[in-house]
Order: structure tokens, then sequence, then C-alpha cells
């Protein structure tokens, strides 16, 4: 008995040693390895020109993260026809300046947001445990200033989407975008903004913080070629070359980041983001990251 105590007793130290190595990379190395993916979304008509598309979503600042906020001013180099932000930039109270600053190089492209949970709220400390269940009784933090922030951002240029449909001129080609409030607080209401996309754009785009497949539906049913959304974290503790653990929303585990087909009719990619909880910043299997979309015309007819 004392050999299967000592047996026991070790295989509990070594899974606590493991658990801990894999708390401190994902703390210290992953979620500060912003990486910015790539990806090719068919979704244009022969003969129109690639549009680059930056999106952006789950910036989570706080204003002592300087090395995101740098991360994100180079991404200006990229050079982009579009940026479009998919909610959720603010993580504090007095974090608006740093999302500005962040943001500052970018404003000079045409850019488009909606707002996102924690926009609205701030995080709260709790327990991992309740993302596994969640019809159980919200927990809000503090109120944040996002209408501060919108407010900022749309003077710098950029198009509040929040339950805003509109078709813009993005270098020369027309582009039909409409977004809708937080789903995650319930605040989405779809139907301000329903109909058929504007058929004379090349591309038509929807924007939701969280890929709800209600919405998701209801963008598809309407003609929109591409949702982009966040939300997720892309599960941000990941099994390894595997699937989320927890989406925290509708949508699988499968398609808890990246680009998807949705109903054959239409894409969507949701951004993995490049944030955290600032009470546990992990990531593993995860990493933080921003996408650029080049929406091409499809190598054959759709």
């Amino acid at each position: 008995m004392s050999r299967l105590l000592r047996a026991g007793a070790r295989g509990a130290a070594l899974c606590a040693a493991g658990g801990l190595g894999a708390y401190v990379y994902g703390t210290q190395f992953e979620a500060h390895a912003y990486t910015l993916r790539r990806f090719e979304v068919p979704v244009l008509a022969p003969g129109t020109r690639p549009i680059r598309l930056l999106h952006l979503s789950d910036l989570h600042i706080i204003a002592a993260q300087r090395d995101k906020l740098a991360w994100l001013r180079d991404l200006a180099g990229l050079e982009p026809d579009l940026v479009v932000s998919t909610g959720d930039m603010l993580s504090a109270a007095d974090a608006v300046p740093a999302v500005l600053h962040a943001l500052e190089p970018l404003f000079a492209f045409p850019g488009c947001f909606v707002p996102g949970n924690n926009d609205y709220f701030g995080p709260k400390r709790k327990n991992p445990v309740r993302y596994f269940f969640p019809h159980q009784r919200r927990v809000y933090g503090q109120p944040l200033p996002w209408p501060d922030l919108a407010t900022a951002m749309s003077d710098a240029g950029w198009l509040d989407l929040t339950h805003v449909r509109r078709t813009v001129d993005v270098g020369g080609v027309p582009i039909a975008l409409a977004g809708t409030d937080d789903p995650h607080l319930y605040r989405a209401r779809y139907a301000k903004i329903a109909g058929p996309a504007d058929p004379s754009a090349v591309v038509r785009i929807g924007l939701t913080h969280s890929p709800e497949p209600y919405l998701l539906q209801a963008f598809a049913d309407d003609g929109y070629d591409l949702v982009l959304a966040g939300h997720t974290h892309g599960g941000q503790v990941r099994v390894p070359f595997g699937p989320a653990i927890v989406t925290n929303c509708g949508i699988d585990v499968r398609r808890a980041r990246w680009l998807h087909r949705w109903d054959e009719r239409m894409w969507f990619h949701v951004c993995a983001g490049l944030g955290t909880n600032p009470y546990r910043p992990v990531r593993f299997a995860c990493r933080p990251e921003a996408s650029l979309l080049a929406l091409v015309a499809p190598s054959s007819p759709r």
C-alpha cells in the first residue's frame, strides 16, 4: 500500500508541475506571442481586384500593455484597404487613451467597428468553470466608457456600425456593411438592419461581436457574403492541435476561430483576438492574433 501511495504522490506531483509549467508558458510566453494570420476569402466577382481587410477583435487593452500597443501600431504597415474591429477593445476604465494610441496609425485607413460585452463592462475575477455552465446568472464588472471610445473612433473617421447598414466606397469599390450590438449581453437587434443586402456592392459584410448561429443565419438569409466576429478568443485554452475546450457562445468548439463556411452561402471569420481576462492572462495552444483577409474572386464560379 505504501508503494501505491508513493506512486500516487509522485503522479500528483508530476501533474502539478506540468500544470504549473503550462500556466507559466501560457502567461509569460504565449499570451505575448502576437501573431498575424492570413486567409483568402473567395467572395468577389471575377475581375474585381483583391481587397485587403484587417480584422481586429478582443484587444482587451489596459494601459500597461506596451508590447501589445506597439504591435498594434505596427499593423499600419500592412496598408489595409479596410480595418474592421468586432469589439472588446477595453479592459479597464482608464484604457481609452491607450486604445486610441494603439489605433492611431490605423485611422489613416477606412475602418468600422461594433462593440463587445467587455466594452460595456469590465472583466471580473471569476471561476473559469463558469464558462461550462453558460446559463448561470451573469456577473458584470464596472461600467466602462464605451461611448467615449466610440465617439473618438467615429471622430477619427471610422464608421460605428452598431445597428447600422451602410454602403461605403473603399478604394473606388462599393462595399455593403451592416453590424449589430453585442449579442452576448442580449443587445443585438437584427431587425434594425434586416433586409436584402445591397446587390450593387462588390461584397457584403456583416459584423457582430459573438458568432451566434441565429445571427449568422440571419446575415446569410439576407445575402451577406462574409460575417466577421470575435468573442471566443479562439477558446483561449485549446487542446494542442485540437479544438477549443469552450467557446462562451453558441458556435461549436471546432469553429471557435478562423475561416469557415456557413449554410453553403456565406463565409464567416472568427478572430481569436489579442487579449485575455487580466485576472487570468493565459493563452495555451491559441496565440493572440489579428487577421489579414484577402477578399478575392473564386477560382471557379460560385
